[in-house]
């Protein structure tokens, strides 16, 4: 069965969090996910967050910037999170927007480098492993987590370009697509991770429905620039857009709001309702 999410955007003030979680929560949403942008909202902060106002909704977190990062946080952050919460923390990591990491003076000559790095030491530290290491960007001398994940925490890799994408199905336990990847791009993608068993593939998805739902996910494309607008329509036409990612390879496909909706809630709601039951 594909896993089915929704995306509260960083856009919305972080007060309206709790009751979007809420809503997935009581309406059977599998999956509500999270961006760190900068400079917005919080990635952990809000997973707290909307992890603690829920009992069985997964949240993920796509993605957390590890130029922004010491490495060694981010592992007492993940595992708090998911010794509290197991699997329903859905943390994930990756570059950045490199402009962003820029403005706050974080922006690594070799992002490649810092996120292998990164990553090698992170799920070392998750496993409760003694880590010390002298790298190009992570330097550790003899850490190791009081409080380790037990067992290690999953961690996602959002991974666009070819190397990156080889770095997440070497290293992480998913990996999340650029958002307005068409299911022919899935397929390509799963090529460059050359996943192993169980690694999750997690497609987001630009959705809309209702009057002015071509027109809304148009403007959506023409802001970020993605090659593809998304998925238009009523519940079933959405559906089977999930179906054909589905039958690309994606494991999880989250529906992304173009901001342009009633409220988040409704947002969430129509996936939950609408879209979950007519999904395979």
């Amino acid at each position: 069965m594909t896993n089915l999410g929704a995306i509260f955007l960083p856009s919305n003030p972080p007060e309206q969090l709790l009751e979007v979680a809420r809503v997935a929560d009581r309406s059977g949403l599998d999956q509500l996910w999270l961006w760190e942008d900068s400079f917005l909202n919080s990635g952990i902060a809000a997973a707290a967050a909307a992890l603690g106002a829920t009992e069985r909704l997964k949240v993920g977190i796509g993605l957390m910037p590890v130029p922004f990062r010491n490495v060694a946080l981010t592992a007492m952050e993940i595992a708090t999170l998911h010794r509290i919460f197991g699997e329903r923390s859905m943390p994930g990591v990756g570059h950045g927007v490199q402009e962003w990491m820029g403005q706050v003076g974080a922006r690594a000559a070799s992002p490649l480098t810092l996120l292998r790095e990164h990553l090698t030491a992170l799920r070392a530290l998750l496993a409760g492993e003694e880590v010390t290491v002298d790298g190009r960007y992570v330097k550790l001398d003899k850490v190791k987590l009081d409080w380790p994940s037990t067992p290690a925490a999953r961690v996602w890799v959002g991974a666009t370009g070819v190397k990156t994408r080889a770095i997440a199905g070497e290293l992480g336990d998913g990996t999340i697509l650029e958002g307005g990847t068409p299911p022919e791009g899935v397929r390509t993608a799963i090529e460059q991770i050359n996943p192993g068993p169980g690694h999750d593939i997690v497609a987001f998805v630009p959705a809309a429905t209702g009057p002015g739902a071509d027109e809304s996910l148009a403007r959506l494309q023409e802001k970020y620039g993605a090659a593809w607008p998304g998925l238009s329509g009523d519940a079933k036409a959405i559906a089977e857009g999930v179906a054909a990612f589905a039958a690309a390879g994606a494991t999880t496909v989250v529906l992304q709001p173009t901001g342009e909706e009633e409220s988040p809630e409704s947002f969430v709601r129509f996936v939950a309702e609408e879209v979950r039951p007519l999904v395979a």
